[in-house]
């Protein structure tokens, strides 16, 4: 599959032959609203559906166009075009959040340089650095819970998750008071941002109504914290070999340092994606180590043999295959992020169809990987579908948890070290199971994670 430019004046257009297709209209729209209310109300159903009407579908939010891609092969080539940009719907309700200065929402030129003053922090030499705060968090974990009490999935999920990218990348000892503070923010931030990505009511978001207020005292906290770090950093003196010094000394293409507001949206962009789709993501493996037991004894008895019963540490992560294909399995099935857009910046083609310059698309990585067209037994939780002898069956870029191309998540072989060290050492100590009022139904912004989840460790 290909992605090619399109000519305008290219005379083949105007031959049946040659001619682009427009993409198919999905049903349900609204006045008004267009399909934004669909979205809103069950937006992982709505996007899972728009595969029975092609493999690119318009659909209307508010007055846009949106173009809807729903199959692995024009993913992976939507990725990897130079056609499209890093925008939309979703980057542009991101952009109080994360700025336009950012590696996350940058483009061109000023993406290129941002990935070369970062990159060095995660090339695969750089990572077992990282490893002994990794093992040091993971441990932690199992020894503040208690057998037999509850646990906060999501309080506890964040606490590591900004612990880790803290620690690891910004040196900072910022501990549980600012995790706290953290999980609290972008739990209202990013249902607040879903909100104006599938429903854009523009001047009513800046109404004095509880919700908005909510939602800027929590983006106002965010920016704050963000503040408080490059602070103490820059008053500290000090300049240890991480991201946060190599973003203080960065210079731009003119040999000038780069602008305040440059670093503070890297450091947005380090900690605050990071640290959502990180806790979201150790919030699904709860759910899945207390909802198949027999996967917590697989992954238990693995680490016991590859460590010899003492703690799992950091060199032992690649050898533990079927911890890692228990965590790439929770990713297939819930998301940390489920949503993403993308803007052709020229007239092109995709699929066949015809797509105009300036038009946004949309695709769901949710409905992707849980298509049945690509996956046997497609709702089923089976990590042995990650078995070499098995994964070879599933049609390329089915499941690409991190992107491809120049978009690819630089964070990959990080985000998946400590998942592993996280999800091995609680496994060891621990069976899960869920208690009384806890609720693990998916909870829509724009990550996913589970509404309220509560589990009991159960100590072996």
């Amino acid at each position: 599959m290909t992605v090619e430019s399109v000519d305008a004046t290219d005379p083949r257009l105007g031959t049946e032959t040659g001619r682009l297709r427009e993409p198919p209209v999905a049903g349900g729209r609204i006045p008004l609203l267009g399909h934004g209310w669909r979205l809103a109300r069950d937006p992982l159903a709505f996007m899972g559906q728009l595969r029975d009407h092609g493999d690119v579908v318009r659909i209307r939010l508010g007055p846009k166009t949106v173009y809807a891609v729903t199959t692995p092969a024009l993913t992976g080539a939507l990725a990897l075009s130079p056609d499209y940009h890093i925008a939309g719907p979703l980057w542009e309700s991101l952009e109080g959040l994360l700025g336009k200065e950012g590696v996350a929402t940058a483009n061109g030129p000023l993406h290129r340089r941002q990935r070369r003053t970062i990159q060095p922090a995660f090339k695969l030499d750089a990572i077992p650095a990282y490893g002994p705060i990794m093992e040091e968090e993971a441990h932690a974990l199992t020894e503040r819970w208690r057998p037999g009490e509850a646990i906060d999935a999501t309080s506890e999920s964040f606490r590591v998750a900004v612990r880790v990218a803290a620690r690891c990348l910004l040196r900072g000892q910022y501990m549980d008071e600012r995790a706290e503070r953290l999980c609290v923010a972008l739990a209202t931030v990013f249902r607040g941002m879903y909100r104006r990505m599938v429903v854009p009511l523009g001047p009513l978001y800046r109404l004095p109504l509880p919700a908005n207020r909510a939602f800027n005292d929590a983006l106002a906290d965010l920016h704050l914290l963000v503040d408080e770090i490059i602070a103490e950093r820059r008053a500290s003196g000090q300049k240890p070999d991480d991201l946060l010094t190599a973003l203080l000394e960065a210079e731009d293409d003119n040999g000038d340092p780069i602008g305040e507001q440059e670093i503070h949206d890297q450091v947005v962009a380090i900690l605050t994606p990071g640290s959502e789709t990180i806790a979201s993501t150790v919030m699904w493996l709860l759910q899945a180590l207390a909802d198949h037991p027999e996967h917590t004894d697989r992954i238990r008895d693995e680490v016991l043999a590859v460590t010899g019963g003492r703690p799992v540490a950091f060199e032992d992560v690649r050898r533990l295959r079927h911890t890692g294909n228990v965590i790439v399995e929770a990713m297939r099935l819930r998301p940390a992020v489920w949503v993403l857009t993308r803007r052709a910046v020229v007239d092109t083609e995709l699929g066949g169809y015809r797509i105009p310059a300036g038009a946004d698309i949309i695709y769901s990585p949710f409905a992707i990987q849980r298509d049945p067209k690509s996956y046997a037994r497609n709702l089923e939780f089976d990590p042995d579908r990650w078995l070499p002898e098995r994964v070879t069956e599933l049609p390329k870029y089915a499941m690409r948890p991190f992107s491809v191309g120049n978009r690819k998540c630089p964070s990959d072989h990080f985000s998946m070290a400590q998942l592993t060290l996280i999800t091995a050492a609680l496994a060891t100590k621990y069976r899960f199971e869920q208690v009384a009022g806890s609720n693990d139904g998916v909870r829509v912004g724009i990550t996913l994670r589970p509404h309220d989840l509560r589990v009991r460790p159960v100590a072996r």
